[in-house]
């Protein structure tokens, strides 16, 4: 038990500075220094009534009145005792908003699918919720009688202070349901108890003690917001425009969550807290705790390294259980891995809406394209992190756009996930002729290792067979002068030439005169270049020399991008809502060539990617 206590704690922790924290950082540090507007500014009173540090000039000159004007008997000059100075209230917001962030986050982690369900209530309910909730908030620090409102509810509450801080309160239960953390091992491991409805001891204290490393930082964070507020005169001068500024802030990250923008921030930032997070969260001792949260079924997965360098025996397949549906299947029929003995195959845990899945597709479609007819078999279980993934159509289409050709089961439940004792997304599974589990690997990379063992196992099943060139060398070689990553960002573009950049602000930009040379970019019509993103004005263009065998651009907006190679209209692409990932070439080898895309007003375009 104290191990586990420990092990959320330390996720927790390692959870609340990774990078998918940041949008709510900004709302909880302004939170912690803004009080109620009413009380900004003005002096306190005394349980008696008087104002205590303003008007003692005038209380002196009608007290020195008084007693000239024969106040008191035989000449006697009467002196009240001075006033006790008010005890100034300490500002709590801090304390409030982080409680309700966890209490909020750790009861409808665990609960939220249970109570939905119970209801009958649409799967995403608690998040429209915690939507509304901060709009409020925001709407009440702009306005007082809208706060007024919203701490009604704690006016019967004994102590005054508690109610004031009923809107802090109120905002954490608000964050609460919006609050969605990278989902290392201990969160997957909570989340999926929650949404299964399986609560243990175990659970029930993982899920506290998460909930409490988590808070740690948040709360240093408030408090550092209290401490700028109290002892920054500028603040305190400006206190109502603070408030106003915080209220503007959470209705516009209401509206960034609403429309999924804030995921951009996530892609765009690299994953610092990954190698802390394997070393405790993936450790040993971690993940025996974790894989014994439910049953001692399968336990030899436990004993497996992921990403080991040879090849080991992990016990047999678990099967696949409790799925909902299948596609990608003749007549959407199952498949039963006893019918694959004799073919080596590859388990794929994936999201469609995971960046990371997304990432690692296009290296499954080679090794499916490649080893098919050598004997390689690639099942993707798709187990949903949210509840928008377990719609049918949804999961149908995100496959369908990401090239997604090999059988699919829908594993809403996570029967199948908990029979593996996965813990990330994505995680592959390579299982032998023999149906025993020989190799895994969590998260991205290491895909040249992974294809070598696919290749072992593909002799082991049939030493005769013939197996073509390695993918994974083609990509090695051509990595070494492919076109890199290139971020559409004002502050980390590279390669970019043409009338210099003009931070936030539309602007009309010209393509330089001649050709673009390789892994160099250029802006044509109007743009507004961003820190997070380009978005396209009147007559946009871009005009981008790559070397690769695909391009692809992370777009986001409603409309329509014209791709141009080598001068040719090669297609049309139909953009549609949050930031996703957009093939725009596909080539059968890396070559070298001009990409003109043509981009309708409104639309963002965020980080290149070549393959």
């Amino acid at each position: 038990m104290v191990t586990l206590i420990l092990i959320g704690l330390l996720g927790g922790l390692i959870t609340a500075v990774s990078p998918c924290i940041l949008p709510v950082l900004p709302v909880v540090f302004l939170a912690g220094g803004t009080g109620r507007g009413q009380d900004a500014g003005k002096p306190a009173r005394s349980p008696g009534g008087t104002e205590v540090g303003g008007g003692a000039a005038g209380d002196g000159g009608r007290a020195a009145d008084e007693r000239g004007s024969g106040g008191t008997t035989d000449g006697a000059v009467a002196t009240a005792p001075p006033a006790a100075p008010a005890r100034v209230p300490r500002n709590r917001r801090p304390y409030a908003v982080v409680a309700g962030l966890v209490v909020s986050f750790a009861f409808f982690t665990l609960l939220g699918v249970t109570i939905i369900s119970a209801l009958g209530l649409p799967q995403d309910i608690l998040r429209y919720v915690g939507l509304g909730l901060l709009v409020l908030i925001g709407l009440g620090l702009i306005f007082p009688p809208v706060e007024r409102l919203l701490e009604k509810p704690f006016a019967r509450l004994p102590q005054r202070q508690v109610n004031k801080e009923g809107s802090a309160f109120a905002l954490g239960l608000g964050l609460g349901l919006l609050y969605v953390p990278c989902a290392g091992p201990v969160l997957a491991a909570i989340t999926i108890a929650g949404a299964r409805g399986e609560i243990s001891s175990d659970i029930v204290v993982l899920t506290l003690s998460f909930a409490v490393g988590t808070a740690v930082p948040l709360l240093v964070f408030a408090l550092a917001g209290r401490r700028v507020a109290d002892r920054v005169a500028a603040f305190r001068r400006r206190a109502r425009g603070l408030r106003i500024a915080a209220g503007c802030l959470m209705i516009a990250l209401a509206l960034g969550l609403a429309l999924d923008v804030t995921a951009a921030i996530q892609r765009s930032l690299p994953d610092y807290t990954s190698g802390v997070q394997k070393k405790i969260e993936d450790s040993d001792a971690a993940r025996q705790q974790l894989s014994g949260l439910y049953d001692n079924s399968n336990k030899e997965l436990s004993r497996c390294e992921d990403g080991a360098d040879e090849l080991r025996s992990c016990g047999k397949a678990p099967a696949l259980e409790g799925i909902d549906s299948w596609f990608n299947t003749p007549g959407d029929r199952p498949v039963d891995l006893k019918s694959l003995r004799g073919k080596v195959t590859l388990v794929d845990f994936w999201t469609y809406s995971c960046i990371n899945c997304q990432r690692a597709v296009p290296h499954l479609r080679d090794w499916e394209r490649a080893y098919r007819d050598a004997g390689l078999r690639i099942i993707g279980v798709h187990s949903p992190e949210f509840a928008f993934e377990k719609k049918r159509s949804n999961v149908v289409a995100g496959a369908e756009k990401l090239g997604v050709d090999w059988p699919v089961a829908l594993d809403n439940d996570l029967t199948t996930w908990d029979n593996y004792r996965n813990r990330f997304w994505p995680a592959k599974y390579l299982i032998d002729a023999e149906g025993t589990v020989r190799y895994f690997k969590f998260g991205e990379g290491e895909y040249d290792k992974t294809e070598k063992m696919i290749r072992e196992l593909l002799r082991q099943a049939d030493p005769t067979v013939t197996l073509p060139e390695p993918t994974g060398r083609a990509m090695d070689d051509l990595a070494a002068d492919r076109t890199p990553e290139t971020y559409l960002s004002n502050l980390r573009i590279r390669g970019y030439v043409g009338t210099p950049l003009v931070d936030d602000r539309p602007t009309a930009y010209r393509f330089p005169k001649g050709s673009l040379q390789v892994n160099k970019l250029s802006l044509d019509g109007t743009w507004t270049a961003g820190y997070e993103q380009f978005t396209a004005g009147k007559d946009a263009k871009l005009a981008f020399t790559y070397r690769a065998k695909n391009a692809n651009l992370v777009l986001a907006g409603t409309g329509k991008v014209t791709v141009l190679v080598n001068g040719e209209a090669t297609k049309t692409i139909s953009v549609t809502g949050s930031p996703t990932l957009y093939r725009l070439t596909d080539d059968k080898d890396a070559r070298t060539a001009r990409l003109e895309l043509r981009v309708d007003e409104g639309i963002q375009a965020y980080v290149f990617t070549f393959g």
